[in-house]
């Protein structure tokens, strides 16, 4: 009976067991990625016997090339890997951007292939246009700027000289949902959430000062300027210790351009636009007088502190001479696309001798509150004097091509 009771027991203790190993939760495999509402990008597939037409050259080697794809490539890996796009009726998807990318990486490391580039790109790629309005094909359908990384003269310590802030994010500072589906960025005054200070509340009136937000002061107020029009920028300490600030933040108001308005108002003249000359007229009024001008932009820029290169809109570095910036809502982010234009040649003292044609490859790696619509693309030129002689003077009508994986 004994014997029994024992087997009996030792059977019921290996159901229960069983039971319990039973019990353990299986992890399930991961859900596929579900994409939100594709946008919307105007651009239009090119015809093959057009695209055959097309010279796919490029002016650089494709070291730099290489670097920014793979800043692509961590994008859709990470952040970017939901976004998907709905291009002239094709659903493009992240997966088929980094398949795009992949795919054009090995036709250019391939020596024997680059001479037939326009045959491989023609075979292998859907080539879509972008264009601009009051632009014909034979003007182009892209207006092409250029940006930089300017250098400040800067310290940890505000005096005569260093006396122009840089602030970090203002910890009043709100994003809330919009009822278009955007969203708004602002400040709760009273119970209410009411539009963030303008840029004259913080240059004139000072709102913020005081507050200990001050990253860093530099001695360039038009210099400064610059540095919130182009988003990033290099602070150089006077024991040379150089240091990169980019961009953390906006205001929430929009972008308008201080030279347009001084150039429409009459206060200067034609041959003052270009953005060098506006800087020197600038320079020869009171802060007073240049902060009420400057003023004209609501827009404000927020900054922090990062480590090497400037970061770009997908949180990447963007490539000296192969990241752009494009307006997202017309160009897919991080994509291949490829450009053709005109840059400048410089000569002893800065002057532009002569512009000559060049084309590349580059990566959609960047947006801009001034960079909006269809072909409107800003290339980063980089860090140094001749970034700067050059973004300062790019201003060009060119063409703009989106490539696509068949």
């Amino acid at each position: 009976m004994k014997l029994i009771f024992n087997f009996l027991r030792l059977a019921l203790l290996a159901v229960v067991f069983a039971g319990c190993a039973r019990a353990v939760p299986q992890i399930p495999s991961p859900p596929p990625p579900v994409h939100p509402e594709p946008a919307v990008i105007g651009l239009k597939l090119i015809k093959l016997d057009d695209v055959s037409r097309i010279e796919f050259a490029d002016d650089l080697d494709f070291a730099l090339l290489d670097t920014a794809i793979e800043r692509s490539l961590n994008y859709y890996e990470n952040a970017g890997s939901a976004k998907a796009y709905l291009i002239n009726g094709r659903l493009v998807d992240a997966a088929k951007l980094k398949e795009t990318l992949i795919a054009f990486n090995e036709v250019i490391r391939q020596p024997s292939a680059l001479g037939d580039l326009k045959r491989r790109i023609a075979a292998d790629f859907d080539v879509y246009g972008a264009s601009l309005p009051g632009y014909s094909q034979h003007q182009g359908n892209a207006l092409i700027t250029g940006y930089y990384e300017p250098l400040l003269e800067g310290s940890f310590t505000s005096t005569h000289r260093y006396r122009y802030p840089l602030y970090s994010v203002p910890p009043d500072l709100e994003v809330r949902p919009s009822s278009q589906g955007a969203s708004e960025i602002g400040r709760v005054e009273n119970g209410e959430f009411v539009p963030y200070y303008r840029r004259a509340d913080i240059d004139i009136h000072g709102v913020l000062r005081g507050q200990g937000l001050e990253l860093i002061w530099v001695d360039d107020p038009m210099e400064l300027f610059s540095l919130h029009i182009q988003g990033s920028g290099k602070i150089r300490l006077e024991d040379g210790t150089l240091l990169t600030v980019t961009y953390a933040h906006n205001n929430g108001w929009p972008f308008r351009s201080v030279t347009s308005h001084m150039l429409d108002s009459g206060r200067i003249s034609g041959s003052e636009a270009s953005y060098a000359n506006f800087k020197r007229v600038m320079r020869q009024k009171s802060d007073r007088e240049l902060f009420e001008i400057l003023s004209h932009n609501d827009r404000y820029i927020f900054f922090r502190f990062t480590d090497g290169e400037p970061i770009g809109s997908l949180g990447e570095p963007v490539t000296p001479g192969r990241s752009i910036a494009t307006d997202p809502d017309y160009f897919p982010e991080g994509a291949l696309a490829f450009i053709r234009t005109r840059k400048p040649v410089f000569g002893e003292e800065g002057k532009i001798m002569r512009r000559t044609p060049f084309s590349r490859f580059v990566l959609s790696q960047d947006k801009g509150a001034a960079i909006k619509g269809p072909g409107r693309v800003d290339l980063f030129c980089g860090f140094g004097e001749e970034a700067r002689a050059t973004a300062g003077t790019l201003k060009e009508r060119g063409y703009l091509y989106l490539l696509i994986k068949k």
